[in-house]
Order: C-alpha cells, then sequence, then structure tokens
C-alpha cells in the first residue's frame, strides 16, 4: 500500500506541474497578442468575447491515430474572469495542422450559445457549434460577419504570425485528469467556468495575461 500511494502521489505531482506548464505556456501565447495587436486578434473581437481558451502547441501530441492538443480556458465571471478550466481538442481541423511545429490555436468564444458548449459534456466544432476564421489586424475589418450568431472565432500562431485558422470536425471535451490534478478530485469545468472556484495563485499569470489583453483591447477601441 505504501509503494502505490508513493506512485499515486508522484503522478499527481507530475500531473500538477504538466497543467502549471500549461497554463504558463497558454501566457505566453497571450502576450504575444498584447505585444503585437496591429497583426492579432482585433480589439473588438477581445472585447465581445465570453470566454478565451489557448491551446499551446508544447502540449500536442498524437491520441489514436488523431493529432491531440490540451488547453485552457476562461469565461467572464462576476464582472472578471474565471478561475480557468482545461480542455482536449482532438482530430478535425486541428488535426490537419499536425505537420506544423511550434502552431498555437486561440478560440474566442463569442456569445452565451459558444460558452454553454464549454460546459457540455463534450462537443464537434463546425458540426454542433458554429465557427469560422476570425479576422486578424489592429481592428475587425468592416463587412466581416462575426457578430451575428458566430459561436466560435479560431486562429492560429505560427512563427509569431496570427491567422484565422479552421478548425471544423475538432472534438472538444473537459480534460478531467488535468482539472483533479489542478483542483482536487471534485472540480469540474461547470462550476469553474461559472466563477464558483477560486482560482489558485499558479492561474494567475495566465489570467494576468487575459486581463492585459482586455485592457489593451480597450485602449485599442478608444484610440
Amino acid at each position: 500500500m505504501a509503494v502505490v500511494l508513493a506512485v499515486d502521489l508522484a503522478w499527481a505531482d507530475t500531473a500538477k506541474d504538466d497543467v502549471i506548464d500549461r497554463l504558463q505556456n497558454a501566457a505566453v501565447v497571450l502576450q504575444a497578442i498584447i505585444d503585437a495587436p496591429d497583426k492579432g486578434i482585433p480589439a473588438e473581437v477581445i472585447q465581445k468575447a465570453k470566454c478565451i481558451a489557448v491551446i499551446p502547441h508544447e502540449l500536442r501530441g498524437i491520441y489514436f491515430g488523431a493529432a491531440q492538443g490540451k488547453g485552457v480556458v476562461t469565461c467572464h465571471a462576476d464582472g472578471g474572469w474565471s478561475a480557468p478550466a482545461f480542455f482536449s481538442i482532438t482530430g478535425g481541423g486541428f488535426g490537419s495542422q499536425n505537420g506544423l511545429e511550434g502552431v498555437d490555436n486561440v478560440l474566442m468564444i463569442m456569445n452565451q450559445k459558444g460558452m454553454e458548449r464549454l460546459l457540455s459534456n463534450k462537443f464537434q466544432i463546425g458540426s454542433e457549434a458554429s465557427a469560422i476564421a476570425g479576422p486578424v489586424g489592429y481592428h475587425a475589418a468592416a463587412g466581416v460577419d462575426w457578430k451575428i450568431d458566430t459561436e466560435f472565432l479560431t486562429y492560429s500562431r505560427y512563427q509569431c504570425v496570427f491567422a484565422g485558422a479552421t478548425l471544423d470536425g475538432a472534438s472538444v471535451a473537459p480534460d478531467h485528469e488535468a482539472m483533479q490534478a489542478f483542483y482536487g478530485a471534485h472540480a469540474n469545468s461547470r462550476q469553474v467556468l461559472l466563477g464558483h472556484v477560486r482560482a489558485p495563485a499558479a492561474a494567475k499569470p495566465f489570467l494576468a495575461a487575459v486581463a492585459g489583453a482586455e485592457q489593451r483591447a480597450k485602449q485599442a477601441k478608444e484610440s
């Protein structure tokens, strides 16, 4: 029993370290958005987003023959941003990028319907959740029809360049192992993203990057 307990504790420590690495890598991606607003996600998109999700390239792998990434997401809650929840994304348009090293993906969830998708057990981008490649630039171009019913705007970052990306067919599901490693056995994505769970200290750099991106977007829109 002592050996089993030691193995379990070692696994828990490793799993939590991996999740913290994911948060730090996601913060780096968001910081790049802040540092290059004229080439990144438009201010209007960042301001309107209900949730922001990032899949850092460092955590991409192969899962039963399909590309899999592991991401982190936060949503607006109680006038700020919720503690982060963790998810996985597999196959579809995400898998088609597997040959590109160093690709980060960003999902901007634009309305309540899209947020409800995140709170569900699993969904597929394209067939169940409406998604289009997001506009890029200092401001969203006039005539780009993303404000009506689109649930997800999708982006990729490759060699410091952001661009709209198509992730149709990719499946998104909660990462239960990461949630357990970070929050404990009883945590779930719904409670976290609705703002009912306090963000641990390890989440602060990621949340600070999200808040910084939002603040820069406000300044850009006012200028």
